[in-house]
């Protein structure tokens, strides 16, 4: 039967995005299908307006192959992308044609809405029979709502914190490590030449991951993760010892935006988005003054954000980008929507929609970390999976 797929993207922007999209595109056009690409994801099915011909011209388009073609020798998401949240729309971010109509339910006393049944709506008038997600645990978790609500969907896990729950791995995680793992290494010679400690800021709310993986190939001297809070003192003194047994006479060390000061909250700073998060970073500014004030010697910051999520992925993001496209499309196909394609125990696998929604995925600080001395810690690597999830 000939079906029309929806495609789209979530979130922050990673490497290896427009191989899945390219995937799903390729593999349905094989089988007849019709493909649509929404651009700036949910946003772009919340702010359909069907009395303004202009919002479809904007949002939507049908994928072809001289579309698709070149998309994947580039980073970021050709969809574009947003942090929208239907089911939970604050009051000045819903579409002035929806404002006081009948498809918003109220959830809170502040006039945030949910407007799912708008979304499906719009699937529905579009034609749309079955819609692959690509995100992280925020888009996903709306991906399971309409899951949830009867729609068919798929989701396509991504983010370089490696964090959805039910995957050992997700699209743009390679990339953002290489990238963090190279651009440290540059940095040594910096931080060598002035002889200083050097802090590493990356990515990384509830897992660490970035964090400890980078540390651990980069080799640095210690690692702060997001699932272990640190004592300053102590670190600024492991550090000073790491800097003295140096022949170069410097350290250096990574620290995950979400970790905290032990008996201190997480470093957060402006408005919550749609999915309850405020903007992370800054702590390994206060990290790096810290350990400037407690030792007497100099520091260099560096916040490795936006430059390792940006231009195009690795090998490894591009061989996974490009299979979970086409599991997911291989799911429509055999209509066993509802599912979350995947990697576990190295092996690609697809797991139930849900279970995004089930859990909070964190490090194995168990496994790989050694939460007294703030290092990577990996004993064997025998029998492990390959990412160290």
């Amino acid at each position: 039967m000939t079906k029309t797929i929806g495609v789209l993207t979530g979130g922050g922007d990673v490497p290896g995005l427009n191989l899945a999209i390219k995937a799903v595109a390729l593999g349905a056009m094989e089988e007849g299908y019709k493909v649509y690409g929404i651009r700036r994801g949910w946003m772009g099915l919340l702010h359909y307006d069907f009395d303004e011909p202009s919002t479809h011209d904007y949002y939507i388009s049908e994928l072809d192959y001289p579309t698709v073609r070149k998309i994947d020798r580039t980073g970021g998401t050709f969809l574009h992308t947003s942090r929208t949240n239907p089911q939970k729309v604050r009051a000045k971010d819903i579409p002035d044609f929806l404002v006081n109509s009948a498809y918003g339910k109220k959830i809170d006393e502040n006039g945030t809405m949910d407007y799912t049944d708008y979304v499906l709506k719009v699937l529905s008038e579009l034609g749309i029979d079955a819609l692959a997600a690509i995100g992280g645990d925020d888009t996903l978790s709306f991906a399971a709502r309409l899951h949830k609500e009867g729609f068919p969907t798929v989701g396509i896990p991504k983010t370089m914190d490696n964090d959805v729950y039910g995957t050992d791995y997700c699209i743009g995680f390679s990339t953002a490590v290489t990238r963090a793992v190279n651009l440290i290494t540059d940095m040594r010679t910096s931080v060598g030449s002035h002889e200083r400690i050097g802090v590493v800021e990356l990515f990384g709310r509830n897992s660490g991951e970035t964090s400890l993986i980078t540390a651990l190939l980069a080799h640095v001297d210690r690692a702060v993760i997001s699932e272990v809070p640190f004592d300053i003192d102590k670190l600024a003194d492991f550090l000073m010892d790491d800097k003295r047994r140096n022949p170069s006479n410097y350290a250096i060390m990574t620290v995950s935006e979400g970790a905290t000061y032990k008996g201190r909250d997480i470093v957060e700073t402006g408005e919550e988005d749609a999915f309850g998060h405020k903007k992370l970073g800054g702590i390994g500014q206060m990290i790096s003054e810290d350990i400037k004030r407690i030792t007497k010697t100099n520091t260099m910051f560096q916040q490795l954000a936006y430059v390792i999520r940006s231009g195009p992925p690795d090998s490894l993001d591009r061989m996974v980008g490009m299979a979970y496209g086409q599991m997911a499309l291989e799911l429509i196909k055999a209509n066993d929507t509802g599912k979350l394609v995947g990697l576990q125990g190295g092996k690609y696998t697809a797991v139930p929609m849900e279970s995004v929604i089930s859990g909070k995925k964190y490090a194995d600080i168990g496994s790989y970390y050694d939460k007294e001395n703030y290092l990577p810690k990996v004993k064997s690597f025998l029998g492990h999976p390959m990412f160290l999830t």
